[in-house]
């Protein structure tokens, strides 16, 4: 499946804030050897952490494919996806590309 550059930067966007999602639930629950965890904030944990290392590996799968695609290196399709990612939706848009 061919992906464009801006579903890359969706990908990647969505993996961030998963990411973001495991370490606020990592910071209100605290460390799992501190204080035992509740049945509920483990499976919590765990789907949010399954959930952010599957859009993870899609968001790269993806930059690999589309750096082939392109014969871009891999390395400079990743940076400039991350770049963008970190971008605020709506900025550095033009009407072309956005």
């Amino acid at each position: 499946m061919a992906h464009t550059f801006e579903e890359l930067v969706e990908k990647q966007r969505a993996a961030d804030e998963a990411h973001a999602r495991v370490e606020q639930l990592r910071d209100a629950y605290g460390a799992p050897t501190t204080a035992p965890w509740s049945e509920t904030q483990t499976d919590t944990y765990e789907t949010a952490w399954r959930a952010w290392r599957d859009l993870a590996r899609d968001a790269q799968a993806a930059v690999t494919e589309y750096a082939k695609d392109e014969q871009k290196p891999r390395t400079d399709v990743e940076a400039e996806v991350k770049r963008e990612a970190k971008t605020p939706q709506g900025e550095g848009e033009t009407p072309d590309n956005g």
